[in-house]
Order: structure tokens, then C-alpha cells, then sequence
């Protein structure tokens, strides 16, 4: 028989909070994390608007020899990741003594490789770049850090896929489990907040310009959204064969039901429709469930205009008339990025366990395709068993999730 795959543990460092409480109670009164950073404007941003996050302090917690290899994302991994951990009954003596795999999420270090490069320009010297440097500046920086921090000792691995990184994670390492390779499995996505990592983004006029009202900026499947508004932190969830977290009286959140994904072959930054919808297709077909079954979308809406009529259009084509409640939490957070994946896992988690829908922040008005989905604008009291959540990136590369509430 297939090997079953459960949720055991959560965490997460969001501008929505940093603890699983706090993110809750501001999914449910429709928080906003989105401000104006005047900083960025000074730095000739075309678009100042930013989730509000702090690095977490770690001195006291971690000693200047660890804290010195860890780049910004790795910081709210580690948070994260304990948090996780102390939710699933792992502690250390248990990570020393038994085969735990590490699979996170995580597509770009830039503020360690500006400061590395900056260094070397003015100093004329690489001994000054410093001994963390090449470890903080490294994709697999996250991966390094919790590997080592946690003494994990199954796969150790980033997966680096744009947007959808955080959910192929946990996509890839549910087939382990399914397998027999692995029982126990962390997996999540980090996303930087410094404005080196997307000023990229803010160069092809990818965010939203709305500065003027911050919280109103993104507007996933909104007529009048205009891009979207980054963010970042990151999340981490504890997936486990099932009888093995039964066996060690492990707390049992929900199942993995299904994993699916495609490429679109196409545009490197335009979405498709067929990729998605392909990816909906086999998440649902390896779930061996019915479209009626699913109680919620969590869609990867990111407020672009392509991008949302897209996923509406691959949302319709699949589930036809079978409206099922759509949103894309996105309008709280901005896009999380290479953590979105794993964090809107664990937003739906937190909704399908309190019986309600967060708000699709800033829907005010459909356009064609949106008007086609059951979107919710408003917060919903709902009971939901099961949840599905979408995640999309840059190269056409897609994910599908669904979970099960046990």
C-alpha cells in the first residue's frame, strides 16, 4: 500500500505575524502587512511598496560562529523551523538519533552577494569579505544553515523554482515519503525583504504604484490591480508518514492528498492557461478526489493582470461550474515569493482548522474571468475538510497542492 503523508508540525515569520496565533488572527480580521518604505523611493524605486518585516534577533539564541554563516532569509527560516519542530514533539535528541530530511524553498541571497561585491570594490581585498560570506551568499544558504543547525542528516536540499519553490518543497518531499526514502521530512520556503532582491522587479514595473494607499495596493483578481507588492519571511511545515507520527504520538494537522505540477513551455514571464490547468489536473487526479471535494482554493493570484486572468481562466476550466470559494491571500501579504508556497499552505491550514475564509483583500470588482470564479471579498464563516493551493513562477514552472483536514 502507498505510504500515507501527514502534516505534523508548523511554523512561520510573516508580516502577518510570527507566531501561528498572530497569523491567525490577522488572516480573520483582514490585516494588511503592505507599507510605504521611504527608503526604497530614495533608492530610485518606481515603486516603494513593501511587507513590513524585521529580522528576528538571534543573539542569545545562537552563537556569533552560527549567526555569522546565516544570510537574512536564513534568519527567518531558523525561527520558523524551531517553531515547526517544537509544534511536531522533534526535539534535538531526537534529530541526533534519527534519519530527518531537509527540502526548502528558496531562489536568491542577493543582499549577501551586494555586500560581498561591495566590500571587495572598495576594500581591493577578498581576505575582508569575511568567512561567512560564501555561505550566506549561496541559493542553498537556507538548506546549509538549518541542515547544520538541526543536525539533520536525511536529504538536505533547496529546491529553487521562482515563485512556486516552497510548494514544489513540500510536493517532492510528500513523494519521498510516499516512496519509503524518508519518514520525517522539513520542508518550507524563505524570501528575502531587502530591496536588492527585487529591485529587478521594480525595473520591468512588475509592482503595484498604488503608494498612496498601501493596504489597497494588492488586489489579486481585482479589474483595477496594477502588480503586485513584495513580501517575504518564512514558513516551514513537518510532513510524516503516517504511521510513523501516529507511532510517536506526533499532532496530526492534515494529509497530503495530491502533489501536481507542470511547465508551461512558454513565455519565461508570461503565464499560460494549459500549464496551470495541467498542474491542477494531475494534483487532483494523484488525489483521487472529486472536484466537489474541495472545499477551497488558495489561489497564487499575485495582483498582475496576466497572471490573475490566467489562473482564473485554468481555475474555470477545471472546476466548470463547481464553485468552490476561491481567494488569494496575497492581499494581505504581497507576494512572498519563493516562501509563498509553504506560508499559503499554512494560511489555509489555519482557516480550514477555525471554520472560515479570509478575505481576497481589495476585491472590489470582477473582471471577465474572475467574475466566472466564486471569489470572496469578504470573510466567510465556512467548515472545509479539504483545501487546495496554487503556486506559479517565473519559467513556467507549477505546483499544486491538496491537503485534508484530519
Amino acid at each position: 500500500m502507498e505510504r500515507r503523508v501527514v502534516i505534523t508540525g508548523m511554523g512561520i515569520y510573516s508580516c502577518l505575524g510570527k507566531t501561528l496565533d498572530e497569523v491567525r488572527d490577522s488572516l480573520y480580521t483582514g490585516k494588511s502587512g503592505i507599507i510605504f518604505d521611504p527608503v526604497r523611493k530614495e533608492m530610485g524605486f518606481r515603486s516603494a511598496l513593501t511587507a513590513k518585516l524585521d529580522e528576528p534577533n538571534l543573539k542569545g539564541v545562537l552563537s556569533r560562529n552560527q549567526r555569522v554563516y546565516m544570510a537574512e532569509e536564513c534568519k527567518y527560516a531558523y525561527v520558523a523551523t524551531k517553531d515547526a519542530l517544537d509544534f511536531a514533539k522533534l526535539d534535538l535528541d531526537y534529530l541526533e538519533k534519527n534519519t530527518v530530511g531537509l527540502l526548502y524553498g528558496n531562489d536568491s541571497s542577493a543582499d549577501a552577494v551586494v555586500k560581498s561585491v561591495d566590500t571587495m570594490r572598495e576594500k581591493k581585498d577578498t581576505t575582508l569579505v569575511g568567512s561567512g560570506a560564501i555561505f550566506q551568499s549561496m541559493n542553498s544558504t537556507v538548506t546549509m544553515n538549518l541542515g547544520t543547525l538541526f543536525k539533520l542528516r536525511g536529504i538536505n536540499m533547496t529546491v529553487s523554482a521562482a515563485c512556486a519553490s516552497g510548494s514544489h518543497a513540500i510536493g517532492l518531499g510528500s513523494l519521498l515519503i510516499k516512496w519509503g526514502l524518508q519518514d520525517v521530512i522539513v520542508c518550507g520556503g524563505a524570501q528575502e525583504v531587502n530591496p536588492f532582491s527585487i529591485g529587478s522587479f521594480d525595473g520591468i514595473s512588475a509592482f503595484s504604484a498604488r503608494e498612496s494607499e498601501p493596504t489597497k495596493a494588492s488586489r489579486p483578481f481585482d479589474r483595477d490591480r496594477d502588480g503586485l507588492v513584495p513580501g517575504g519571511g518564512a514558513a516551514t511545515v513537518i510532513i510524516e508518514e503516517y504511521e510513523h507520527a501516529v507511532k510517536r504520538g506526533a499532532p496530526i494537522l492534515g494529509e497530503i492528498m495530491g502533489y501536481g505540477f507542470s511547465s508551461n513551455g512558454d513565455h519565461i514571464s508570461s503565464p499560460n492557461v494549459d500549464g496551470p490547468a495541467n498542474s491542477l489536473k494531475m494534483c487532483l487526479e494523484q488525489s483521487k478526489m472529486n472536484l466537489k471535494d474541495i472545499g477551497y482554493i488558495n489561489a497564487h493570484a499575485t495582483s498582475t493582470h496576466v497572471g490573475d486572468t490566467n489562473e482564473a481562466k485554468a481555475i474555470y476550466n477545471v472546476f466548470g461550474d463547481v464553485r468552490v470559494p476561491v481567494t488569494s491571500t496575497k492581499g494581505q501579504t504581497g507576494h512572498e515569493m519563493w516562501m509563498a508556497g509553504a506560508s499559503e499552505v499554512i494560511y489555509s491550514m489555519l482557516m480550514m482548522k477555525n471554520d472560515f475564509i479570509a478575505a481576497n483583500l481589495n476585491f472590489e470588482n470582477p473582471d471577465e474571468d474572475s467574475a466566472k470564479l466564486n471569489i470572496c471579498g469578504e470573510r466567510t464563516s465556512a467548515h472545509f475538510n479539504t483545501f487546495l493551493s496554487n503556486s506559479f513562477g517565473f519559467g513556467g514552472t507549477n505546483s499544486t497542492l491538496i491537503v485534508k483536514n484530519l
